[in-house]
């Protein structure tokens, strides 16, 4: 975040953070990855995936320090920040592999530490490095990385931006009962409790129907009212923007002067500390994407999506640390967007995932301004759901992907249970990412573009050797993203 968002004093503390951090990875070298992502992107999957594969010898190949035997052990330890609350791995993973149904998505902040063990490639390396890094994996919802360009807004800024968001596209029907309401209210009448709450609750409803799977919309801040957790009903998480605000300063005791107020408390008491205390002290983030399902909801939550993108871009200042800036301000040098359930298409299909996402990463870019540097883009299925097969089909051969639907879930009329595997053609991505968002622009209203087959499927069965152990979790491309994200620290 640029300096002009943070005052001294957060800067100092963030500073002695960051030196009290360097001091502890002297004697313990450590690494704090973050993982976010956009709403049902797969974050407490990836995290299961990842500690899984590293704890029980998964096949990572493109992760060079296991390809090349050089990591002798994995295990998980007491992470080092006791007031956050631990990633239950045991539990998610239980849930994937023992019941087969996906893990409950993030609803706060959490952390897990992975300890490797290994062998450095130099001689060098070996006598001056101990051999063990430690990676503090900080799992945090994607709505409370959204909210960092706050700290940057006034609440008449705020509003501006929001109401006018708000009467765009889709999004013009769902505010519809926030807005009504708004506009029969006076900014300059008296502040009243009930009415504050009132039109917080519409707000967050408006938010909350944005969200929702049938819209799949990405750009959602403030998040904490979508998820407000032990400060529900609290001041600071009630208020709602209005429209029409009168110039100049608001009358002490309005119903804007209050609005005001909550909107300046909820960046002190919930954005600037998750900034401090969280954010700012991440080496390595990883940010994960559900294109697919902005695809199958239409040209508005693609462009949504890539608004979100920009915004959660601009939070990041990739590019390398001098060593001043690694010891009083961190900085992250490595951040990965990645596609999530490429199992979902036919590999014919991967590249152009990859390719469409990095379209829309390069344009998130170019939109605030930013070089993109540090940046990099995947298309990966932290756990692989499905595998591949043709069929054919009118004397041709057709690509398929297989595996089992969760139970609900419906095909041509079919209503599956759960148990019986089916096989889908997916559909294809366009061959030049350009051509869609040409498309993309080109429409006003929501449609499925491409049509994509995009079923939920039930985690796959995980195999046991001849020893009765579970073999590890099935992915396409977790190596790859890990040899990025944590590579060169097992150099």
């Amino acid at each position: 975040m640029p300096p002009s968002l943070t005052s001294l004093k957060d800067d100092t503390l963030i500073a002695l953070d960051t030196l009290a951090d360097r001091a502890s990875g002297l004697v313990h070298p450590t690494l704090r990855l973050g993982v976010t992502g956009l709403s049902r992107a797969g974050k407490t999957v990836f995290i299961s995936s990842l500690v899984h594969n590293l704890l029980h010898g998964g096949r990572l190949p493109l992760l060079e320090a296991v390809r090349s035997g050089r990591v002798s052990a994995a295990r998980l330890e007491p992470q080092p920040d006791d007031a956050i609350a631990r990633f239950q791995y045991e539990d998610h993973i239980q849930a994937l592999v023992r019941e087969r149904v996906w893990p409950a998505s993030t609803r706060a902040i959490s952390e897990l530490r992975l300890t490797l063990d290994y062998q450095s490639a130099s001689g060098w390396g070996r006598f001056f490095s101990p051999g063990r890094l430690s990676i503090d994996i900080v799992d945090y919802p994607g709505e409370w990385l959204l909210d960092l360009p706050l700290l940057a807004q006034d609440y008449r800024g705020f509003s501006r931006a929001t109401v006018e968001l708000a009467g765009t596209g889709i999004r013009r029907d769902l505010a519809r009962d926030w807005l009504g309401l708004a506009g029969t209210l006076s900014a300059t009448a008296p502040a009243d409790e009930m009415t504050a709450r009132r039109l917080a609750e519409s707000f967050a409803a408006y938010l909350k129907a944005c969200k929702a799977d049938e819209r799949s919309l990405s750009t959602l801040p403030p998040g904490r009212f979508l998820m407000p957790g032990d400060l529900d009903g609290s001041p600071a998480l009630t208020f709602a923007p209005l429209p029409a605000l009168p110039e100049g300063r608001f009358e002490k005791g309005s119903l804007a002067a209050m609005m005001e107020r909550r909107f300046e408390a909820y960046k002190t008491v919930v954005v600037k500390p998750f900034f401090r205390e969280h954010f700012a002290r991440l080496d390595r983030q990883i940010v994960l994407i559900d294109a697919l399902q902005a695809l199958n909801r239409g040209p508005e939550a693609v462009q949504d999506l890539e608004r979100a993108l920009s915004d959660v871009l601009a939070c990041f200042r990739p590019g390398t640390n001098s060593l001043l800036s690694s010891l009083l301000g961190r900085r992250i040098d490595r951040v990965l967007v990645a596609a999530t359930k490429a199992d979902h298409l036919h590999h014919e299909s991967h590249d152009r995932l990859e390719a469409l996402t990095r379209r829309l990463v390069d344009r998130a870019i170019e939109r605030i301004g930013m070089a993109g540097a540090g940046i990099e883009v995947m298309a990966i299925a932290s756990v692989r759901a499905t595998r591949e097969a043709t069929v054919r089909q009118n004397g041709e051969l057709l690509p398929v992907i297989t595996g089992t639907p969760m139970a609900g879930e419906t095909i041509n009329g079919e209503i599956f249970d759960g148990n019986r595997k089916t096989a889908i053609f997916p559909g294809d991505l366009p061959e030049k990412p350009d051509s869609l968002f040409q498309a993309v622009e080109s429409l006003s209203e929501a449609g499925p573009l491409p049509h994509l087959n995009i079923v939920r499927f039930r985690p796959p069965a995980v195999e046991e050797n001849a020893g009765g152990i579970r073999l590890s979790v099935p992915h396409i491309r977790l190596d790859r993203a890990l040899q990025f994200l944590i590579g060169d620290r097992l150099a």
